[in-house]
């Protein structure tokens, strides 16, 4: 195996593992926000049940002043009796004493079941508190293995920003151009070569760049632009009839399906577009030129989508490919890694093809 290779076998580790380092560290703020989240309610339980203490110690303050006065009233309506010359007058203080006594009862109930309740109310609040003990003591706890987990990851991170330096140093500049590159879309620049497949993308080699590949030259793959290198101790050399490739038609616009593409989709800007027919309406799907995710909900228009959907396809520019509408709806948010590919390989055709059509140049890999 090369020097290069091996030097670049040693940098996806390290930036695998760099990656990872990163995830956790990045994580650490919303797993403590979680924590506080847990203890905020536990808090708002406690503060709750010491409003209703004090809602309730308002509300009986509330009726021993209100049954004061009424007695208060009471001993003036009394000493008022003692004074009346006509028995209307001492009827009428004897009725108004008689409601005062009625309200001087029923505050009293409320009073008698304040004091009932506040019993369970105490509860409540010693319950709430010893929970907010313990749930504090478990989230310190919790907090500090956090903070002493991300302060060795970022050790650690540091550790292997330093292996990192050192395996690139290790490797020519074009080919770690390619291999950072392809990393940024595929989220590795390497693939091993197993059974004359590349174990990126299982795309089988041609028997010519399979042996180019064991024989330790540098080799790119066709299809998803990885650096493919060759274990023998984990390899299987296995030799494969070469495949005759069928000769592709050129596209037709008044077809069931068709895929286009457009540099400059609103604010998006590269998207694949795919329309399909089916059941007298006409669909169209938008994929992100780059990362194969599907953007927005699908939009259906009666009629056929030449008609429907005529301004994209006089914008865009036709591709070769196409799938029907069965295969789109199982994929539901992204684009299998081939099928991007392939759609990439058929807009490099249709450029060549096509050289009035004015773009700007894809950034995909498979584009170049």
């Amino acid at each position: 195996m090369i020097p290069d290779v091996q030097n670049l076998i040693e940098l996806q580790k390290v930036d695998r593992e760099i990656l990872r380092l990163k995830d956790e560290v990045a994580a650490l703020p919303k797993r403590v926000s979680v924590i506080e989240e847990r203890l905020a309610g536990t808090k708002a339980v406690l503060e709750k049940a010491k409003a209703a203490v004090k809602a309730d110690e308002a509300s009986r303050r509330k009726h021993d002043t209100a049954v004061q006065d009424l007695q208060q009233k009471i001993s003036k309506y009394r000493d008022q009796s003692l004074a009346v010359k006509t028995n209307e007058q001492y009827k009428a203080l004897m009725h108004e004493i008689q409601f005062a006594e009625q309200d001087i009862r029923a505050s009293e109930d409320k009073i008698l079941d304040l004091m009932v309740n506040a019993e369970a109310r105490e509860k409540e609040v010693r319950a709430a508190e010893a929970e907010l003990k313990t749930e504090m003591a478990e989230i310190e706890k919790e907090k500090a293995e956090a903070r002493a987990c991300t302060a060795k990851d970022e050790a650690l991170l540091a550790e292997w920003s330093g292996k990192r330096e050192q395996a690139r140093a290790g490797v020519d500049a074009d080919l770690l151009r390619h291999y950072e590159r392809v990393m940024k879309f595929r989220g590795s620049g390497l693939a091993e070569v197993r059974d004359q497949k590349c174990m990126g993308c299982q795309v089988v080699l041609r028997p010519q760049t399979f042996n180019e590949v064991r024989s330790n030259k540098t080799v790119i793959c066709e299809s998803c632009q990885r650096i493919l290198y060759f274990d023998p101790a984990t390899g299987i050399a296995v030799e494969r009839p070469s495949l005759t490739a069928k000769k592709r038609v050129r596209p037709k616009v008044h077809v069931d399906r068709a895929w286009f593409y457009r540099s400059d989709f609103a604010e998006v800007g590269e998207v694949f577009l795919a329309f399909a027919n089916g059941d007298g309406r006409a669909s169209r799907r938008i994929y992100d030129g780059h990362t194969g995710r599907k953007i927005g909900a699908t939009q259906y228009q009666s009629g056929d989508f030449s008609a429907a959907f005529a301004d994209d396809l006089k914008t865009g520019l036709q591709l070769r490919s196409g799938v029907d509408e069965q295969h789109l709806e199982e994929w539901a948010g992204e684009l299998p890694m081939a099928i991007l590919d392939e759609l990439h390989g058929d807009l490099k055709v249709a450029r060549t093809e096509n050289p009035t059509y004015v773009s700007e140049t894809s950034e995909h890999p498979a584009a170049s």
